[in-house]
């Protein structure tokens, strides 16, 4: 995921310890624990990739309210408790001060005032706004400045606060029963009972181009109602849950995983039936191609409904034409979505990037994934002429010079220069550390077409045309044959991270060779020494393997793609670890990455540092990284899918089922896994496996898969 707008080379800003965020769908809010915003410290509350609230202050009798603590009950509500100051020096405050704030689609909140005084009180209650409708990027990367020309209008019963800039407007709408109104504050005069209470609830609504949003948490309706609440109770309802397990923190942690997958999930008006999942919070709450489709991969045990409403939106935005300012091209499928002002001039007019070299394979291999798993027949066949426009992509607009494999170089200054997942500017080096010149050919891109052939040859085979079957498996060895002749370093052990611009091997041992044993494309003769480099102890930190080896030039452990651990990059090299029956060694990295999530109180970062855990006892977090972020918030429950080796093939009728969990997991219960239709439960005790549930024409194959679902499951 990058760190900024699309050619920026900085760091984002660093939030204070005590920041809690807000999520709900591309809303969110980034306050102080105490509940107040200050904009300065890069909080806010953002719509549509704009700070709709900048400044967010109570204040009780001009006083701000002494914080007590904060209650989370669900990412998208949240609970902060004070208590305002005594009217008497010498006596302690009979005054509670509770806020109940809810966030989606704007903010609302409900503040309530409780007299524990043998007397009646009256109070002075006022909160202050500020809107300065700066772009989520400005935010991110602390380069706020104000543009435009901006007002507050203040209305008899609401206050209206209104950015114009370059023919567009923004504004918000902050209203409150009993409030009076000054610019840009709302003022209360509250006289509590003895032992009662006084409350109100402020709204605050986005408005674009004068329309106002809906609320989703309106007045008149109850809290338990409200549209974000019941979509979070049907998500916990139909969630699978682990029942038990020899390890206790690996439930509190799926719990979390499920948690947090729930509150990054996108909503579209006016596709109602396709939910797709953000990258993450707070900077990243919009459709991602390259992390949505690997979350909503890694999630498929939670709920694949998730996947397919990704595939469908990806497939809705999916690239018609060359665009150098947003480097649309026929058949790409996006990098990020984007909805402030800023983005659409940025990008001519469009809200879309589509600067990824991966996310067009990466779209193939999940729409296989999702027929394998058991969706509709109708589902992949509608996605089809989509997915053959993905592969028309690769092998023409994708292979920019015609040698067979698939590049990148940015088309506008604007772009990223690192169009694969490392695409921070310096993510891709040489051994020496020197940057490595376009365009470049990754090695694990390569790993997703090869990855992507196959899946079309599953494809073709589910709906009998063998013909189409085979071109596409020949196609695939052949592509595998030549990208083991030009990446493969003899000397090294290990694959080149990519060939650059002079059609040279980048020469850095990377944890990007473990997604090539992710999609099969490593030879068989070559992946114990690759696996011995992954595994090496310049690569794996007992905390998860490096991004980068210790020995390497470019080497950081405080770096973002530099000799970092991320927990998605672990489990896609678990599972290929898996693939190729290295199973001691997925274990022992797949334990790691689960006792950092416990470390972490059960939510993985987006990243952590890459310190040795004999230097450290504990995992040090990224100080700028996402949290919740969706593939990390996945992880956990693509870990212990690899680890029970669950691989469902519907269009067979075939389920493959041979678990290699540690010991300490077992014994280990999971009831309403969702799978070919149905929801199937799985009891774990050693050799004694137990499945319930799935249909009586279902084949149950008590061993693993092998190398390649498409090739191994004859």
């Amino acid at each position: 995921m990058t760190q900024g707008g699309w050619a920026y080379d900085g760091e984002p800003v660093t939030l204070s310890p005590d920041t809690v965020t807000l999520v709900h769908g591309t809303s969110f809010c980034v306050c102080g624990s105490d509940g107040d915003v200050n904009g300065a410290a890069a909080q806010g509350v953002f719509f549509q990739d704009t700070r709709i609230v900048s400044g967010w202050a109570l204040r009780v009798d001009g006083a701000p309210v002494e914080h007590i603590t904060t209650l989370t009950r669900d990412p998208f509500r949240m609970t902060f408790v004070g208590r305002g100051r005594s009217h008497a020096q010498s006596a302690e405050s009979t005054l509670l001060v509770r806020r109940e704030r809810y966030v989606g689609s704007g903010l609302r909140e409900d503040i309530t005032l409780r007299n524990f005084g043998r007397e009646a009180a009256s109070h002075v209650v006022s909160v202050h706004v500020e809107a300065d409708f700066a772009d989520v990027f400005e935010v991110k990367e602390g380069r706020v400045r104000r543009r435009g020309r901006h007002h507050c209008d203040v209305e008899p019963d609401e206050l209206r606060l209104t950015r114009w800039l370059d023919g567009q407007s923004r504004g918000v709408r902050v209203a409150a029963d009993g409030a009076d109104y000054s610019p840009s504050t709302l003022t209360f005069r509250a006289v509590v009972p003895p032992k009662g209470q006084w409350s109100t609830s402020v709204t605050v609504r986005p408005v674009v181009d004068d329309q106002a949003t809906e609320e989703m948490f309106p007045l008149e309706r109850p809290i338990d109602e409200s549209e974000p609440v019941l979509r979070a109770r049907r998500w916990r309802e139909t969630a699978p849950v682990l029942r038990y397990s020899g390890k206790p923190s690996l439930a509190a942690t799926l719990l979390r995983s499920r948690q947090d997958l729930g509150a990054l999930r996108i909503f579209d008006p006016d596709r109602p039936s396709d939910t797709a999942v953000a990258a993450g919070a707070p900077w990243f709450m919009t459709l991602f191609g390259r992390d949505s489709i690997l979350a909503s991969l890694m999630s498929l045990p939670i709920e694949p409904g998730l996947a397919l409403g990704t595939v469908r939106t990806l497939a809705h935005h999916q690239g018609t034409k060359v665009e150098p300012n947003s480097e649309e091209e026929p058949g790409r499928i996006l990098h990020e979505m984007r909805f402030g002002a800023d983005a659409s001039l940025a990008l001519g007019g469009s809200n879309v990037y589509y600067g990824t070299a991966d996310a067009t394979p990466l779209f193939v291999m999940l729409l296989g994934e999702l027929s394998r798993w058991g969706i509709d027949r109708e589902q992949v066949e509608a996605l089809i002429p989509h997915v053959d426009r993905a592969l028309e992509w690769v092998e023409h607009y994708g292979d920019r010079d015609g040698d067979g494999f698939v590049e990148y170089q940015r088309a506008t200054e604007r772009g990223l220069v690192n169009q694969g997942w490392k695409d921070s500017w310096d993510g891709v080096n040489f051994a020496d550390g020197r940057i490595a010149r376009g365009p470049i050919a990754l090695c694990e891109v390569q790993g997703y077409v090869y990855n992507a052939y196959l899946a079309r040859a599953c494809i073709c085979e589910d709906f009998e045309d063998r013909d189409g079957a085979r071109r596409w498996r020949d196609r695939a060895e052949l592509f595998k044959e030549r990208f083991n002749e030009r990446f493969w370093l003899a000397d090294r052990g290990y694959y080149a991270i990519a060939l650059d611009g002079d059609k040279q091997p980048v020469d850095a041992l990377t944890s990007n060779i473990g997604h090539c044993l992710w999609s099969g494309v490593v030879d068989e003769d070559k992946a114990e020494r690759v696996v011995e480099s992954l595994l090496s102890p310049e690569m794996f930190t007992g905390w998860g393997v490096r991004t980068l080896a210790s020995d390497m030039g470019a080497y950081n452990p405080m770096s973002y793609h530099n000799g970092s651990v991320w927990p998605h990059d672990n489990a896609i090299i678990v599972h290929g670890l898996m693939r190729y029956g290295f199973v001691e060694q997925a274990q022992r990295v797949a334990t790691a990455v689960l006792e950092a999530a416990e470390a972490f109180g059960g939510r993985l970062p987006e990243l952590l540092c890459g310190f040795d855990r004999a230097e450290y006892a504990d995992p040090i977090p990224y100080p700028t990284s996402c949290s919740p972020q969706a593939w990390a918030s996945a992880t956990p429950v693509h870990l212990l899918r690899v680890l029970l080796r669950v691989e469902p093939y519907a269009p067979r009728r075939k389920v493959w089922l041979d678990p290699v969990l540690p010991e300490s997991f077992e014994p280990l219960a999971l009831d309403g896994i969702p799978m070919l239709g149905t929801r199937v439960g799985l009891e774990v005790d050693g050799a004694d496996v137990r499945v319930h549930g799935l249909p009586d024409d279902v084949e149950l194959v008590r061993a693993p898969v092998g190398v390649h679902p498409g090739l191994d499951r004859g």
